[in-house]
């Protein structure tokens, strides 16, 4: 994506932070000679030998995966929170912009076995059970309910590159603290999440 330098980020720990808190991203790959997305958990993750991948899964009905041998590099988009910015919040005339934070990672894809896919999905559930009031776990589903494993395709991708734009009005700091407090005022919570944002970047 198109990153112009001032919105840049290029710290790694809070890119992977990111990341982590907003695993639900897009999958996008090509199939039959066009673009082809599925919205899909990709969980941040590093393997034996160290490597940074991303791993997930989707369903075999899916068609996006008959293809994924010939994609030489596939892209995942993962959205923070964003909101519209108020040009009347400014000290000087200008136009209104929106304000937001976006991630692409890109890598090559790699199918699983059936028994990693199974490993993945035990991490998946075990992440995000762990603050439900009555957290499940696969080891006490029944080995029916677990078959569903063959419904699916897991896949790991290898990071080649990662692209982070936050854009948080930086060109125009002298009007932060306004900004901020009227994006506070709105009690939104995706709002509140930007003001945060942009605090943390001051």
């Amino acid at each position: 994506m198109f990153v112009p330098d001032q919105h840049r980020n290029e710290n790694v720990s809070e890119i992977k932070e990111f990341l982590r808190a907003n695993s639900f991203g897009i999958l996008v790959s090509q199939y039959q000679n066009k673009p082809w997305a599925t919205h899909i958990p990709l969980e941040l993750e590093t393997t034996e030998d160290g490597k940074e991948v991303l791993t997930a899964h989707i369903a075999k009905a899916n068609p996006q995966w008959r293809e994924f041998d010939q994609n030489e590099e596939v892209l995942c988009i993962f959205n923070g929170p964003h909101s519209y910015i108020s040009s009347s919040w400014y000290k000087e005339e200008e136009v209104p912009t929106w304000n937001y934070i976006a991630v692409h990672v890109y890598g090559k894809l790699k199918i699983l076995s059936e028994e990693e896919v199974m490993a993945s999905m035990h991490r998946l559930v075990d992440k995000y059970e762990a603050n439900s009031k009555n957290p499940i776990s696969l080891k006490n589903m029944a080995p029916h309910t677990l078959k569903q494993v063959k419904g699916v395709v897991g896949f790991q991708i290898e990071i080649t590159d990662i692209q982070a734009q936050y854009k948080l009005s930086r060109t125009r700091e002298q009007d932060h603290p306004k900004i901020i407090a009227e994006l506070e005022d709105t009690k939104d919570p995706m709002r509140i999440e930007i003001a945060k944002a942009m605090k943390n970047k001051a």
